[in-house]
């Protein structure tokens, strides 16, 4: 099964990513926890590039990226885990482009959507936990640390995402499940863990 977390900045989901992923591991599961930009060598590398407030990439630039340190992370880690029947929990995939590089910078939706089906090799999440939040209240939430190059474009472009984010769950209900991200976090945790448990219960075995 393969999970993943999606949200604006400031909005949880690394939290609530793990908090998943740990409780899954005590219940017997093999978990296996990534995150994007990363979660490989060559992912690492191509993260600092992007997230550096010292780089400036051009919007294409950009995107290309991001598909690149997806791909290699799919085919290093997330293919081979689901294959021997793991759960893979992502910290952010493939709809953080459409929210980002589309929704955000303006790429044509069309164009991003053949690059992430490339990069993917078609690979979907099976549920995503989309966590909601309003801008200025995420980054409310960010202001003790140092942004980086992402979370230093201005609001608009950040209100563009959780729009683009927004959208998206209208268009995937059956798999993007939109919660509020204001939320307890253990509250929040239960409900998503509850969410999982459900999802694992009508999986067939093996998968």
């Amino acid at each position: 099964m393969f999970i993943s977390f999606e949200g604006p900045e400031g909005s949880g989901k690394t939290t609530q990513a793990r908090r998943l992923a740990e409780t899954l591991t005590t219940e017997g599961h093999e978990v296996i926890l990534v995150y994007e930009p990363g979660g490989t060598s060559i992912g690492k590398a191509i993260r600092g590039l992007l997230l550096s407030p010292e780089e400036a990439p051009n919007e294409r630039t950009e995107a290309l990226l991001f598909a690149a340190a997806r791909a290699q992370l799919v085919e290093e880690v997330i293919r081979p885990s689901l294959s021997r029947g793991a759960i893979v929990i992502s910290d952010r995939f493939s709809d953080s482009t459409i929210a980002y590089q589309v929704g955000g910078r303006g790429l044509p939706r069309e164009m991003v959507e053949r690059l992430t089906a490339f990069a993917t090799a078609g690979i979907k999440p099976d549920l995503t936990f989309l966590l909601d939040v309003e801008t200025t209240t995420g980054f409310a939430r960010k202001r003790q640390t140092t942004p980086d190059r992402m979370e230093r474009a201005d609001l608009d472009f950040h209100e563009r995402v959780r729009n683009a984010y927004l959208q998206l769950a209208k268009s995937e209900p059956e798999r993007i499940v939109r919660l509020d991200a204001t939320r307890p976090a253990p509250e929040l945790a239960q409900q998503i863990l509850e969410l999982v448990r459900a999802k694992l219960s009508r999986e067939p075995a093996g998968t």
